[in-house]
């Protein structure tokens, strides 16, 4: 039974034979029905950016010469709306432009009713998650190039609503294609927030409140992870890819501090260690440091796709031998593609027992930490030395929130500091701890701070857990629905760890061949053909992937807390249905 907590997609769901809920029209009344103030025409105009336009131009004049907007329903509504006309202003007639006030105003609230009618299409189940053009069409159908001439505040909206309308609606139940997927309301009012602010996160004096709440969060951060009284250190990164560089970067100055002034040349050849299934990052990581890629050694995985730690202390051995130094072990919790936790307390048994920095990517799978059902995946991360944990994945934080915490307090200070006399002025009249741009790779860094602490204020550790439960037990009524379903073939054996479900589906034309060569040559070509139809039908998205000796198979994750058990049903559906003639 489709859910109906998510505004009118699945109540209108059935619709009337002859016009049917996926019209624009239909659509349109629906959501004149449902909002006043003009925001139901904002929802139709962001169906078509033409008919936008149209409807646009389809207005009276009031007696004050204002223009009325009509929504273009043909039936009766609470439609219309006094607007201002934008046509012949520019974005120099906006703040901080002499009497600007009313039309920023103005400015504002259209493009936040653009943004509202946006946001509450993509929680409709009966709208696409994606109106697909091939690169080529989409530069053809739209003028996407900067001129030298400024444009009237009516094309910038025009432009808003037109790059909304191609946009992938990540929050729709229905997308389920990356780790990042929904939309909080909470997170998004905070994003807003944080723009309007604009800020920078390197000196208390420029962000005072974002600095504090860092400090906060990190803290409460530290404490979930298990180390004493959230003792250490951390910041929030550009993704998890830079936490784990950072993690490595701190690794390689903690046993060889001279490298910062004097470089590679001043220490012997390092090598890191990761498991076969760990995330790209690490060796991107080692490639950026200089350490190299041919330094990252790759450690065998079991068939679930957790590090074998054997392997791990013979290939620590090895290299010792070799008269290299192993500086890092690199483990993983969550695995991008099966989802997989690595044995973390056998592995930190290792790193302690040859002085190795233990580093926990806990990218996808750490905030299962607020689960107090699923946290023992994770048992063994508090030895860690650090860990890259994104609040922007299982959390639903928008993008982007990763942070990295680190177990030693004052050594990224240590390791990255370069005191810009500028910046980090050592005479002023505050705690200078609190200016904590300087341990930092970057100068200038984003706020990402804010959205996180909020959404933790409005759920509260309980809710997040909640959220959490709920996108695992979704993962959990998938595997039973297909383990043992005609045409599908799970890619391992047992209940996934994470909300990874890792499968084959194999259609009646492949189903039944003998002959295995032709048999896994044809598979491997069946998931890209249905994906393609996912995108080109715009009705929903899943990932697929090789992964060693395997052809490529659907990997379904599931972070979006709009997701129910339906639209898993639906999920199910539509790809035998995609499929039925491959």
């Amino acid at each position: 039974m489709a859910s109906h907590g998510f505004w009118f997609g699945a109540e209108n769901a059935g619709g009337s034979p002859s016009q049917s809920p996926n019209t624009p029209r239909a659509w349109c009344q629906a959501a004149a029905q449902k909002f006043s103030g003009g925001i139901g025409s904002k929802l139709c105009a962001l169906l078509n950016v033409g008919e936008a336009e149209k409807a646009a131009q389809a207005t009276v004049k009031s007696e004050d010469g204002s223009t009325v907007e009509s929504c273009g329903c043909n039936k009766p509504c609470n439609c219309p709306k006094t607007t201002a006309c934008f046509s012949d202003l520019y974005s120099t007639d906006l703040l901080p432009a002499l009497d600007g006030d009313a039309k920023t105003m103005n400015f504002l609230q259209e493009v936040v009713d653009i943004l509202l009618a946006y946001v509450v299409e993509s929680f409709d189940r009966s709208t696409k998650v994606i109106d697909f053009h091939y690169p080529n069409e989409l530069l053809q159908r739209n003028n996407w190039e900067l001129s030298d001439e400024p444009e009237t505040l009516d094309d910038i909206l025009i432009s808003c609503r037109a790059t909304l309308k191609y946009a992938i609606k990540t929050a729709h139940p229905r997308y389920f294609n990356q780790l990042s997927t929904g939309l909080d309301m909470v997170g998004l009012a905070a994003d807003w927030l944080t723009s309007t602010a604009n800020t920078n996160m390197f000196t208390y004096e420029v962000a005072p409140v974002f600095v504090l709440l860092e400090y906060v969060t990190l803290k409460k951060m530290r404490e979930i992870i298990g180390w004493q009284d959230g003792r250490g250190d951390g910041i929030f990164s550009p993704g998890g890819a830079i936490s784990n560089m950072y993690a490595m970067l701190l690794a390689r100055y903690k046993m060889f501090p001279e490298v910062k002034e004097k470089g590679m040349s001043s220490v012997p050849r390092l090598v890191a260690f990761t498991s076969e299934h760990s995330h790209f990052s690490i060796k991107k990581g080692a490639a950026a440091l200089g350490i190299g890629t041919e330094s990252v050694i790759c450690i065998k995985v079991d068939e679930r796709g957790k590090m074998i730690p054997s392997d791990l202390e013979r290939r620590i051995v090895e290299a010792k031998q070799k008269g290299d130094v192993p500086f890092f072990v690199s483990a993983t919790a969550g695995t991008t593609v099966y989802g997989a936790f690595d044995p973390l307390i056998a592995i930190v048994d290792i790193c302690k027992k040859y002085d190795i920095w233990m580093h926990v990517d806990g990218a996808w799978g750490g905030s299962l930490l607020m689960s107090r059902k699923h946290r023992w995946k994770l048992n063994g991360v508090e030895r860690a030395n650090s860990m890259t944990w994104n609040p922007h994945k299982m959390m639903a934080v928008p993008l982007q929130c990763s942070a990295l915490l680190v177990r030693e307090e004052g050594l990224m200070q240590s390791c990255n500091q370069m005191q810009a006399c500028y910046l980090f002025q050592q005479d002023k009249h505050y705690d200078l701890s609190y200016d904590t741009g300087d341990k930092a790779l970057q100068c200038g860094r984003h706020v990402d701070i804010f959205k996180l602490w909020l959404m933790w204020r409005a759920k509260g550790t309980i809710g997040f857990e909640a959220q959490i439960d709920k996108c695992l037990e979704l993962s959990e009524y998938l595997y039973n629905k297909i383990k043992d379903r005609e045409g599908y073939q799970m890619i391992f054996d047992g209940k996934p760890q994470h909300t990874n479900v890792c499968f084959w589906y194999l259609p009646p034309g492949v189903r039944y061949l003998e002959d295995k060569v032709e048999k896994m040559k044809r598979l491997h070509n069946v998931a890209p053909v249905i994906k393609a139809r996912m995108m080109e039908y715009g009705t929903t998205m899943v990932s697929y992937q090789p992964q060693g000796d395997k052809v490529n198979f659907f990997r379904m994750v599931i972070s979006n807390p709009a997701a129910t058990f339906a639209d898993i049903d639906f999920l199910i559906e539509e790809i035998e249905r995609l499929g039925q003639d491959l």
